[in-house]
């Protein structure tokens, strides 16, 4: 019997590979995938508390491991925030778990979405692909990880327009030609 959760790790581990390294769109994400430092984690939560249960999980497995070993987490919650409002509203939430765990400064969340969209921009608009997933998901970085792969590039500020313009050049066919989502 196949497991629908290989179905959304693979889903994920594609869209990583064609979108965010393929089109360069994290200029660290590549060395963590080669050295098989970036964790998956399904969520099977239906309900946005349950999603807050199992990032306090993935925030206890990431600081238990060492860096070598586990660089970072992609918490992929395939069952519920589907809108991607209410996907916004809960960061606030696994936010302020973050500063009750006393984590701020230690471990960062990054946001993806299928819907993701950046303020005042059209929900079609091709640079709110930069931070679309084939599923809600929520990266959990080392902060100082972050630091030192910052301090490594020249112009960090530069990423962010970097990445609208590779997917201006790109394109909605392009990025449609990546063959990335969720499998029906």
């Amino acid at each position: 019997m196949h497991d629908p959760f290989d179905t959304v790790v693979r889903d994920t581990r594609e869209w990583l590979e064609r979108a965010v390294i393929g089109l360069n769109l994290c200029p660290f994400a590549k060395a963590v995938h080669v050295k098989g430092q970036i964790h998956y984690a399904v969520s099977s939560a239906t309900h946005p508390r349950q999603v807050l249960d199992d990032l306090a999980v993935e925030l206890d497995g990431l600081l238990a491991q060492d860096a070598a070993v586990r660089e970072t987490t992609l918490l992929i919650v395939p069952g519920c925030l589907h809108n991607f409002l209410d996907f916004n509203d809960f960061l606030a939430q696994a936010d302020r778990l973050l500063r009750k765990r006393r984590l701020e400064g230690v471990i960062q969340l990054a946001s993806f979405h299928p819907g993701y969209r950046f303020a005042g921009t059209e929900a079609d608009d091709i640079t709110n692909f930069t931070n679309r997933s084939p599923y809600p998901t929520i990266h959990l970085l080392r902060e100082a990880s972050i630091d030192r792969a910052v301090e490594a590039l020249a112009q960090p500020d530069a990423i962010y327009e970097a990445n609208m313009q590779t997917l201006r050049r790109l394109g909605r066919e392009g990025w449609d030609a990546l063959g990335i989502g969720p499998r029906k």
